[in-house]
Parts: structure tokens; sequence; C-alpha cells
């Protein structure tokens, strides 16, 4: 799917904030409310728009202790990748995973509550995933830039 500017447009209104009204968005894009209610569906349709969220203050629900975890198997087969991404995905400390180039296969994104709970994390659930070689933990001191939203 092509977008013009018009689409553009409304793909940055909407990742910016997404609960805002059609009416709002059609004022800020000089179209009918039924304009930009078409476009968004047709956006959605295409899978631009996969889904809406509410990003969560992680400090006000005492989760800011975040590390980027460096996994790397003891093989690459194909039978231990798939394996490690399906104990992977069933984490709910892990935000993000990465399959990777480099030193290391793999890189996590984990968010928990402090180091205490990291620890737990490491030891209980994570290399307890059958075929991990070693680890590497990179902890957040603070957070220079974060954003969800994409360039279009």
């Amino acid at each position: 799917m092509k977008l013009d500017e018009t689409d553009k447009k409304l793909l940055t209104l909407l990742q910016n904030d997404s609960k805002q009204t059609n009416k709002e968005l059609s004022n800020k894009l000089h179209l009918s409310v039924t304009a930009v209610y078409e476009r968004i569906k047709k956006l959605e349709n295409a899978g631009i728009i996969q889904k809406y969220i509410a990003l969560i203050d992680k400090k006000l629900v005492n989760k800011s202790f975040l590390a980027h975890c460096h996994v790397r198997l003891t093989q690459h087969s194909k039978e231990f990748v798939i394996q490690f991404e399906r104990e992977i995905i069933k984490l709910e400390e892990v935000l993000e995973c990465y399959h990777v180039s480099g030193d290391y296969d793999y890189i996590l994104k984990v968010l928990v509550t402090d180091m205490e709970a990291y620890r737990d994390f490491m030891v209980t659930k994570l290399t307890a995933i059958p075929n991990i070689g070693n680890t590497h933990s990179i902890f957040i001191i603070g957070e220079v830039k974060h954003t969800t939203a994409i360039s279009v």
C-alpha cells in the first residue's frame, strides 16, 4: 500500500495520541470525519495499524529495573532455536526478544521490580530454558530516549 502525505500525517497524529476522536483528527487534517474514518480503516485493513495500546509509566507500577540480556545458545540448530523462542515468549518479564548476529544469538529486554527480582528471573526462569550456553546482562542506568513512534 502506498501512503500519501495525508496518510503519513494521520499516522503521526495517531502515534502521538491514538485516543483522539475522528472529529479532532479531521480538524487537524482538514478532512471530513468520514474521510478520516475511512483512511483509518484502510490503514488497519492493510495491517499498517496493527493495534492500539496504552503506554504505562514503569515507575508507577513498580517495574523500573530494566536490563538487556544477551543470550548465546549451545548450538544453532533449528530445534534449539525454536525451543528457545517458544519458551521466551511465555516469560512475562521479557518485553522484547531479538534474534541477532554477532557474539550472542538473542538480545532480551527484561523489566522487573529490582535486582533481586532480576536474579530470580535469571536463576528460576531464563537459565532453566534448555540449551543456553551463556548470558551477559547490561543494566539500564538512565533512559535518554524512548519512543514507540515510527517516522513515516
